[in-house]
């Protein structure tokens, strides 16, 4: 897992950011709190409870379950956050088909290896989420002011600014944090991650469920996220999403992988 990276003391100063107290990962920069959290895998009491609540009694080998990174708008109190509930949540919804390999059949049978398994569910724990948002309720006045309660992603044709994020500028923070991660029992890997980066004119993080299944099949589901800073950081900000899905066989993998592109815009919705 890497280490999370701060930026020197001139760096912050000259940016208007600051670091995050007490030995916190983070920082606070343009009206924004960036911080993140990396914590030990859930022990089995917590495991039980997470499966009660998502209703399974499967969940990945190694769950960072207090986990997380959040990004807050102080002013207009909206809040981006990603963890591993959440993403599970998304799992069971989407509920997708096992792939049929002929050794998958072993893979869970770990801790009951004389029961018979069925692999009557998606063991590869792949994901459509692509992070949470909500309005943070100390700040939410502030936001119904404006006639406005919640939050909705709405297509766009506006792109990344590559450009912005390949410039020379300092990087104040960056972080990577791991949500959950399964070896299927090391015949391949599902890895959820999520990384950020803060500069002094932006932030970006990139959001990815990676998935190989060694001889069969590769996934990669990619969620984007950039915000540039604006000189009034006490209006709304203009958040920019992209998602990418690509899957392939590896036998196809010498030929065009399948890949859709979604863009959207985070806005406000009115009453």
């Amino acid at each position: 897992m890497a280490e999370w990276g701060g930026a020197a003391e001139s760096d912050l100063k000259a940016a208007g950011a600051e670091a995050l107290p007490d030995g916190r990962s983070g920082v606070r920069l343009r009206g924004w709190h960036i911080e993140s959290s990396r914590r030990p895998i859930l022990g089995s009491l917590a495991l039980q409870e997470w499966e009660e609540k998502l209703g399974t009694s499967h969940l990945p080998e190694m769950v960072f379950g207090e986990s997380s990174l959040y990004l807050l708008h102080e002013d207009s109190g909206i809040k981006l956050h990603f963890n591993a509930f959440d993403a599970l949540k998304g799992w069971k919804q989407e509920s997708l088909p096992p792939v049929e390999v002929p050794a998958a059949a072993t893979w869970k049978s770990r801790s009951k290896p004389f029961q018979q398994v069925i692999l009557d569910y998606d063991y590869t724990f792949t994901t459509p989420y692509c992070g949470s948002e909500a309005i943070e309720p100390n700040t939410e006045k502030a936001i119904l002011e404006d006639g406005c309660c919640s939050l909705c992603w709405e297509d766009s044709d506006q792109r990344i600014d590559l450009a912005a994020l390949s410039s020379k500028e300092p990087i104040l923070f960056f972080d990577e944090v791991v949500l959950y991660e399964d070896e299927l029992a090391d015949s391949g890997v599902s890895l959820l991650t999520v990384k950020v980066r803060v500069m002094p004119s932006c932030w970006f993080l990139l959001f990815r469920f990676w998935l190989r299944i060694d001889g069969v099949l590769m996934r990669l589901r990619d969620t984007r996220v950039y915000c540039p800073f604006v000189s009034d950081h006490k209006s709304m900000p203009a958040i920019l999403r992209e998602s990418c899905w690509r899957e392939a066989t590896i036998q196809s993998l010498s030929a065009v992988c399948s890949c859709s592109l979604y863009v959207h815009v985070l806005s406000p919705t009115s009453v």
